[in-house]
């Protein structure tokens, strides 16, 4: 006897009966999840090709269409202590912040300009009014001092640095006088240090909010660079990353779409400016959708929530380890109504919060992975994907083997070829680029071939292709989750940070009283990431024959090489666990 068709069910069964099947076939295979991540990079590509087309890549472009819509123009864009600033009103800001840099400081198109600034409204204003005018703004980690700080001033190349006057401590008269040196860019002159201070504010404020001609920010391809942002990579000192136009209508497109991020929502952000997370995947995000930014001045695990609450966030970011911070923080109950306040807010991701939007990227990277989680099944991960995402992926990317002893790709010793790991295992992780035009997908580091070069490996599946490393660990399961293992090489995160071992020796080894120090990352309960522990050998412990703690040395020693540390290494590079043997 045949079985009966659906269209010979009563209609009350088979309708269930479908939709338990769907139900299924989209859980088993995440055809939504996949459907969702291609959908939106179909939407990014097509809208990044015709702002290229139409020389209209320069996000300036972007806010003045948002301020000069009647529908946008008076809806808040930039929120930032206790002030608020409409799309008309940051235009304007904008254009007066361009006359300024041009005006006053000479600054022309395709000029680089650096800032040390911490979060606040005015990043946003400079880095729009560099735009404005064609010229590129460079992100300098304002954790910085000393060497690692004078690196990155000079590798970007500018000739104008723009400083928040709360990390002029990191500015002192050694300092300066390093940067006033007429050899101090390569024999290509000083670099002017300008203290944002109250002063200078009025007189940007006095500024006429003349706008350029477009020919000034024309001519861009996808490729161009829009901006620096510093990145540690995999050893060495930062080193200034290109962030082209077509990442950053990428990134925040891609975001926007995924997320379904809108005018109604407001973004709150107290991550880094500097840094690609806060400013493309959070600013350039809102400024692409008409979303509200509202920004923190620095991240604080116990006024975390409060602000997000009291700014009426619908969307808040956080990056690695800071979530495991705020989750830390005992409940904040208010005191009259024993009302739970940590649940009292808008935001529509202990919290009640039922989403958790995830992903991994690199600054300098050429993809990522998505993982958009409302349940314990992708917890945790870097990334997921279904059946679609695999055929996509599969192409696009490659995880494999590592020799552990040279930190390389293994290769076969009779095809030379890397081999791919099986799925679950860890191995490194590879995405494709064009091995004929490598930088048609990655730009590199800003006028460092030998770095950019270290990043591209070749013949790596088949003779003639080409891979960017990413220097990361990673687990690819069966089931379609992307789960972070390690870094590779002679690097470890902190802090969402990545420290290089070699960096942090080189500077406690510089130290007078240092014989040789040796650093590595240990691995800490209840903390992501690995914690900097150094191993020292003073130099009278030498002298003397001895070491350890039969011969400690002074406190005045150990207090000098505390603040050598601090001067020349951001505070989450610096080693928390000295040890002191041979």
């Amino acid at each position: 006897m045949p079985l009966p068709l659906v269209s010979d069910l009563p209609l009350k069964i088979a309708l269930p009966a479908a939709a338990a099947a769907a139900a299924y076939l989209n859980a088993r295979w995440a055809l939504s999840h996949d459907i969702g991540l291609i959908t939106s990079g179909l939407k990014m590509a097509l809208k990044a090709r015709v702002a290229e087309r139409g020389d209209r890549l320069n996000l300036f472009y972007n806010l003045e269409a948002q301020a000069l819509s009647p529908t946008t123009a008076d809806n808040d864009f930039i929120v930032y202590n206790g002030r608020t600033w409409s799309f008309r009103e940051t235009y304007l800001m904008a254009l007066r912040y361009g006359a300024w840099f041009k005006n006053v400081r000479g600054v022309r198109q395709k000029d680089i300009v650096a800032i040390d600034f911490m979060n606040s409204s005015t990043f946003i204003f400079m880095t729009l009014g560099l735009w404005s005018i064609g010229a590129i703004p460079a992100f300098i980690n304002y954790n910085l001092s000393g060497k690692p700080l004078t690196h990155s001033v000079r590798t970007s190349s500018a000739k104008l640095l723009i400083v928040d006057e709360e990390v002029r401590n990191c500015f002192p008269p050694e300092q300066l006088k390093t940067f006033a040196s007429e050899s101090f860019r390569d024999g290509k002159g000083p670099v002017e240090v300008v203290f944002h201070t109250p002063e200078i504010e009025a007189e940007v404020l006095e500024m006429e909010p003349a706008r350029e001609e477009d020919k000034v920010r024309g001519g861009q391809a996808a490729r161009d660079m829009a901006l620096l942002i510093y990145t540690s990579g995999t050893t060495g000192l930062p080193k200034p990353a290109i962030v082209c136009w077509k990442k950053c209508w990428a990134a925040s497109l891609f975001v926007g779409d995924w997320m379904k991020v809108g005018p109604s929502d407001r973004f709150f952000t107290c991550m880094p400016l500097y840094h690609s997370s806060a400013y493309i995947m959070g600013f350039v995000t809102c400024l692409f959708n008409g979303a509200t930014l509202v920004i923190g001045r620095k991240f604080s695990a116990r006024t975390f929530m409060k602000e997000a609450r009291e700014n009426d966030a619908t969307i808040i970011q956080y990056v690695g380890e800071t979530l495991r911070y705020i989750m830390a923080v005992p409940p904040e109950i208010d005191a009259t109504t024993g009302e739970d306040l940590d649940k009292k807010h808008n935001i529509r991701e202990r919290f009640n919060i039922p989403t958790i939007c995830e992903f991994y990227a690199a600054t300098e990277g050429t993809s990522g992975s998505w993982n958009q989680s409302s349940n314990d099944f992708s917890a945790g991960a870097i990334g997921r994907n279904g059946v679609l995402g695999n055929f996509i992926l599969g192409r696009g990317s490659a995880i494999v083997d590592v020799d552990h002893e040279t930190q390389e790709p293994w290769r076969d010793p009779k095809t030379g070829l890397c081999k791919k790991v099986p799925r679950g295992d860890p191995g490194e992780l590879l995405f494709v680029i064009d091995a004929n035009d490598p930088k048609a997908n990655f730009q590199g580091y800003f006028q460092n071939n030998q770095a950019t070069e270290s990043k591209i490996v070749r013949d790596v599946l088949k003779k003639g292709d080409a891979y960017f490393r990413t220097g990361d660990m990673v687990r690819w399961d069966r089931d379609g989750r992307w789960f972070f293992s390690d870094r590779l090489g002679d690097t470890y995160r902190w802090k969402s940070e990545n420290v290089s071992t070699n960096e942090v020796g080189e500077v406690l080894g510089s130290h007078a009283e240092v014989h040789e120090a040796n650093v590595y990352g240990v691995v800490l309960p209840n903390h992501d990431g690995r914690a900097g522990c150094a191993a020292i050998v003073f130099n009278q412990q030498v002298a003397s024959g001895t070491s350890g703690p039969a011969l400690e040395p002074s406190r005045a020693t150990l207090d000098s090489l505390a603040a050598h540390t601090l001067q020349n290494l951001p505070r989450f590079a610096a080693p928390l666990f000295p040890s002191r043997h041979n």
